[in-house]
């Protein structure tokens, strides 16, 4: 996948692995000025402005986070606490398949852990670690919204309900 950078032309996501470049194009910063009237204060910008970044390299730099808080009107440490707060937004390039498991109560006690393992084992990596080959990354996260579909996981865009260890080595299994 590849989108415009900021000079008018493409590149794929994760490129300029330390994030000094990153900062929002003229066109997206138009459209974030297109939105302000929405919002009763500036602030309120910050989530499409993350959003923005994030679609444009794949993750948010430090240096992408600063040049958001000056477009936006905010601290660096707000913007850096939104970022780490919402689980998906990245503070480092992901993995191509970003695979988050749900750890809250009902995905728990139906088999999250398990599942957590199984990933680590076969991708050989932690939670927050994307993989050598850049392919996968396994993110432990809060409350998806499906618990009456626990397990659950989300991949990528994608959910993946009533998980058990065979459906997801299945569904990971059929990715490209």
């Amino acid at each position: 996948m590849t989108s415009q950078t900021p000079e008018s032309g493409t590149v794929a996501h994760g490129t300029a692995a330390d994030g000094a470049a990153h900062r929002l194009s003229p066109a997206a910063i138009a459209t974030l000025e297109r939105l302000a009237p929405r919002y009763a204060n500036r602030e309120a910008l910050l989530l499409p402005a993350l959003w923005l970044v994030q679609d444009a390299y794949g993750w948010i730099s430090e240096a992408a986070m600063q040049h958001v808080a000056e477009v936006v009107g905010v601290s660096p440490v707000r913007v850096l606490s939104v970022v780490t707060f919402y689980h998906m937004y990245h503070e480092h390039p992901p993995g191509r398949y970003n695979v988050q498991v749900c750890h809250n109560l009902s995905c728990s006690l139906l088999g999250a852990e398990d599942l957590l393992e199984r990933l680590q084992a076969r991708f050989g990596v932690g939670v927050n670690t994307p993989t050598p080959d850049g392919r996968f990354m396994i993110q432990r996260v809060e409350c998806l919204g499906a618990c009456e579909h626990a397990p659950v996981c989300q991949v990528n865009e994608d959910f993946v309900f009533d998980l058990t260890p065979a459906k997801l080595e299945a569904h990971l299994d059929q990715l490209p």
